[in-house]
């Protein structure tokens, strides 16, 4: 009988374990599709997390988030356009009934596009294309509500995959994600989660991503973010503020600069002329 390894703590930017599930039972439900594999979220939650945290997953799934949270004594909130369980409350990632920073962490699993059929709602992020179907602009509201609720300097994690389907065009929609992100959030790290399903085992799927020229899905990105805004953010939006509030451009609190204008080197002196006879010789390069 197959058993599983034991879990530890990942320790590079490439995570791979050998299962869905991890110990002897099972976190979330082994029929859903599109699940996350638990040992991800176990391995974030113990990193970034303490005892009795409270922990949201906007985006739910079947639950696995939960059962992880369940595992490590977290306190799991998860939320769901379709809830799977009773523990799992029906909302909208873009509007989620928690008060202003009340998070300690984050975690999300959106849609990767269209590929798979959720709940079948016009309201659900699933059935938005990346490829100009308003995906972006609805991730862009889930990334700023996870914004109001998130404390500052906690901690959340985005995982995600690009999207690529015969006849239609790639869609990076890990770097997309990222910048905007990157908007509001300093980044962590970016880690590459080695993928493991039915699909990546079977050979005719590989054979046939060799003759058509194409690559399958190997890896799904998982985003580590903080909620400290980056410097340069932080004074991009008290510009914006000032500007707003009719005070000088560029100017903050007190009319100090936002940001020292820079001031472009002097260029180096040329080097001094070596004595006639001294001079090097110009070497021909032969091609």
């Amino acid at each position: 009988m197959y058993k599983k390894p034991p879990l530890e703590l990942q320790t590079s930017t490439l995570w791979e374990y050998p299962s869905q599930h991890y110990g002897e039972g099972m976190q979330g439900h082994k029929g859903y599709k599109g699940a996350t594999p638990s040992y991800v979220i176990w391995n974030l939650l113990k990193r970034y997390t303490k005892q009795g945290a409270v922990v949201v997953d906007p985006m739910c799934g079947s639950g696995t988030t939960l059962d992880v949270c369940k595992d490590l004594g977290r306190q799991g909130l998860g939320f769901d356009l379709q809830p799977q369980r009773p523990e799992i409350t029906r909302a909208d990632a873009r509007h989620l009934p928690l008060a202003n920073a009340s998070v300690d962490f984050l975690f999300v699993d959106p849609p990767y596009s269209t590929h798979l059929k959720y709940s079948g709602a016009p309201e659900c992020i699933g059935e938005l294309d990346a490829d100009g179907g308003g995906y972006y602009e609805a991730m862009d509201e889930v990334i700023g509500e996870i914004d109001r609720v998130l404390k500052p300097g906690s901690y959340m994690g985005l995982y995600v995959s690009d999207s690529w389907r015969q006849d239609q065009p790639f869609c990076a929609i890990g770097f997309e994600l990222f910048q905007r992100m990157c908007q509001r959030w300093t980044p962590i790290d970016i880690v590459a989660v080695v993928r493991h399903n039915k699909t990546m085992k079977k050979g005719h799927w590989h054979r046939s991503a060799a003759a058509g020229n194409y690559f399958m899905r190997g890896f799904n990105y998982l985003f580590i973010m903080q909620k400290v805004a980056r410097p340069s953010v932080a004074k991009s939006r008290v510009g914006v503020k000032a500007e707003a509030k009719g005070e000088s451009k560029g100017e903050g609190d007190g009319g100090a600069p936002l940001q020292k204008t820079r001031r472009t080197p002097p260029l180096s002196p040329p080097p001094p002329k070596l004595p006639r006879g001294k001079q090097l010789k110009k070497k021909k390069h032969r091609i």
